[in-house]
């Protein structure tokens, strides 16, 4: 069987509460090694760090969400680098930008825009500069934000990489992303039908330029589309990337591992 890693899920959710062993278990039954458990807080990277040291294939990345950015305190960093230290924590995320959902659409006013988007700006900068006093890279979400999330990180360019993660956009997206030697992650929106627009950026990545992820609970491929998602799917979405790829799963296997084994050096 190849064997896969998971580097994006979301394991400290309420959705695994009830059967954690066993979705664990599946996914080891699938070939999946290793798995990134990712934080969205200073809580959810404490229990991402918690499950990291109970379990021998969880790993935990530690940030903030940007669509927390008004619920962050002033300076993130202290309490950041502290978990960021730990031996099982292996990047810095998920970090970055979202302007997809913006206080204007609920009612707010254009003034609260610009003070939601300088505050996202902010924390991802403090989760730059602990990225790069670390030597560890970044787990990169960005929604309707490309040009600028692309920009603020261009500014570590040399200290510290981001993957892309649940990718999606442009070739010419794409393209720039790998310029600055940073890299991209496929879901399961890969095996979806309306999903032609990620099968075509999977074709135009290098083989040893992206990593696979579920994104769970979020996201699960089909057939298990609309269930809740877990890191055993990674098989399914390994199959129509090789396919995409017209390749093997075992040389899926070793390019996704080594590649995400040298952006987690960690793991």
């Amino acid at each position: 069987m190849a064997v896969f890693f998971d580097t994006h899920a979301h394991l400290d959710y309420p959705e695994y509460e009830k059967d954690f062993p066993e979705v664990i278990a599946r996914a080891q039954a699938a070939g999946i090694a290793r798995i990134i458990s990712i934080g969205t807080s200073l809580d959810s990277s404490r229990r991402a760090v918690a499950l990291a040291e109970k379990y021998p294939a969880i790993y935990a990345a530690v940030g903030w969400h940007p669509n927390e950015a008004l619920e962050a305190p002033a300076d993130l960093r202290p309490a950041l680098r502290e978990l960021a230290r730990h031996p099982k924590v292996v990047a810095i995320g998920e970090t970055g930008l979202d302007y997809f959902r913006m206080p204007s659409a609920n009612g707010g006013t254009a003034a609260d825009d610009t003070h939601f988007k300088n505050r996202q700006a902010d924390i991802f900068q403090q989760q730059l500069e602990i990225a790069a006093e670390l030597g560890l890279n970044c787990i990169i979400h960005q929604r309707a934000s490309f040009d600028d999330t692309l920009a603020q990180l261009k500014t570590f360019a040399g200290k510290t990489r981001g993957v892309f993660h649940c990718y999606g956009e442009s070739l010419e997206r794409l393209k720039q992303i790998l310029e600055i030697g940073s890299l991209v992650s496929y879901t399961g929106i890969v095996t979806f039908k309306n999903g032609q627009n990620i099968r075509d950026a999977v074709a135009a990545t290098p083989l040893d330029k992206f990593m696979l992820e579920t994104d769970c609970p979020y996201l699960a491929p089909v057939p298990h589309r609309g269930k809740r998602c877990e890191p055993a799917f990674v098989k399914e979405i390994s199959e129509t990337i090789a396919q995409v790829k017209l390749c093997s799963l075992d040389e899926l296997s070793d390019a996704t591992c080594r590649t995400a084994e040298e952006f987690f050096p960690k793991l």
